[in-house]
């Protein structure tokens, strides 16, 4: 039987032994391990940064000079399987606090070393190659413990026979003897030169007045590029601004375009099955009851039309056996009076000019019946004429053109008949 053991990323697990007899170690980060009783040895190492502040007091420099020394250190254990190895052959079982003495005091002992082999002026002035020095001088020997240096600053140096201070004062004292020696050398040269500097003075101020008007001129340019420049930039980002705006409202609305074409064609849908139901539903219940109707109203169309065509067809049958016996008939009277009409024309061949004459005269009633017919309703004629001999004239030019409509009627000319020429013409 075992367990399982399991650590994070902050740790390492150390598995040591196994079965047959195994003596083999297996490191994890961040992850388990199974262990079995009384085979397997689980230990843990931490692999989180560790905070060092190493001290050198009264540590004499190159020169002699006592001082000391303090900075701060970030170290953590290497997580490579080789690196991690030696740190566990020096640390494993160890406490952080163990730990982080053994690196402290290597750190210190090459700290104090490096010290012995600067001069206080070198270490207060450029602490970075100071720390930088000890980082590379201490990186090997910690690294052979499996130890990664992240970090080495300085972060203190002092004294306790004031050399520091002495020097700053020192070297201030020598700043402030410059300072009073370049102000007594500037009077003296003040003086020398005042002269010249008045009769300088005002084209100088000219000059200076025109350099100050120039680079206020340039400032007022540089201010107004500047200004058109941040203008043009803000009017540029407002822009684009309201045109992502613009192409965020384009694309919700072609969003809200899409949900009511997929909408319209679900309703489409519900509408075309509504139709469906609503065809089928009038099919069932109006077409086919419908279509029986049709069907036999045809029927008796058909029976009606039947009947019509029979009857129409006896009805013609009757109406051409009528007309046959009504065309004999007719046919019949023709035949008798043109016969009739023969035997007249062969009579009328065989009578004089006597008989002719006198059925002319026979017929002339009827003829003059017939014309004034349409006279019977008149109730009188007036004739307008300015002359009275006139009238007779009239008369007379009727009674001349009688003749010519006779014999155009009749073909009898009844000029050559005396009597009648002598009612026309008296004096022949």
């Amino acid at each position: 039987m075992g367990n399982c053991h399991t650590v994070g990323p902050n740790e390492a697990l150390v598995v040591s032994g196994g079965c047959c007899g195994s003596d083999g170690k297996t490191y994890v980060v961040g992850g388990w391990s199974w262990a079995w009783w009384l085979i397997t040895d689980i230990q843990r190492i931490t692999l989180e940064i560790m905070t060092l502040q190493p001290k050198c007091e009264d540590v004499e420099t190159a020169e002699g000079v006592a001082i000391t020394v303090t900075g701060v250190a970030q170290v953590k254990v290497m997580v490579d399987n080789e690196l991690l190895g030696y740190a566990c052959e020096q640390f494993l079982g160890k406490s952080v606090i163990e730990i982080k003495s053994v690196i402290l005091q290597t750190l210190e002992g090459h700290l104090r070393s490096i010290l012995g082999t600067l001069t206080v002026e070198q270490i207060y002035q450029d602490r970075d190659r100071f720390a930088a020095l000890v980082r590379e001088v201490a990186a090997p020997d910690v690294g052979r413990m499996g130890i990664e240096i992240l970090s080495f600053t300085i972060k203190d140096v002092y004294d306790k026979v004031e050399y520091l201070s002495s020097l700053g004062k020192s070297q201030t004292a020598a700043v402030q003897r410059d300072a009073d020696i370049g102000v007594a050398e500037a009077e003296r040269d003040a003086g020398i030169r005042e002269a010249e500097c008045k009769k300088e003075m005002m084209d100088v101020k000219f000059q200076a007045d025109t350099k100050m008007a120039d680079s206020k001129r340039g400032l007022e340019m540089q201010k107004a590029a500047f200004n058109q420049e941040v203008n043009t930039k803000k009017a540029e980002a407002q822009l684009a601004y309201e045109l992502q705006a613009a192409k965020e409202q384009q694309k919700i609305r072609l969003e809200e375009i899409e949900i009511e074409v997929v909408q319209r064609k679900k309703q489409i849908t519900i509408e075309e099955k509504e139709i469906d139901r609503t065809e089928k539903e009038l099919i069932a219940t109006v077409k086919r009851p419908a279509e029986a109707e049709a069907y036999k109203m045809q029927q008796l169309a058909e029976g009606q039309k039947m009947k019509k065509v029979l009857t129409a067809q006896a009805e013609a049958e009757k109406i051409r056996r009528i007309g046959e016996a009504e065309a004999g008939s007719i046919e019949a009277i023709g035949k008798a009076e043109a016969e009739k009409m023969r035997l007249k024309a062969e009579a009328y061949q065989h009578y004089g000019e006597a008989a002719k004459t006198a059925l002319v005269l026979e017929a002339l009633p009827k003829i003059a019946a017939k014309v004034a017919a349409p006279l019977a309703r008149t109730n009188e004629i007036v004739i307008l004429s300015g002359d009275g001999g006139r009238v007779t004239g009239e008369v007379n030019r009727l009674l001349a053109e009688l003749p010519v409509s006779v014999n155009a009627l009749t073909g009898v000319d009844l000029m050559k008949i005396p009597l009648l020429q002598k009612m026309i013409n008296p004096q022949a």
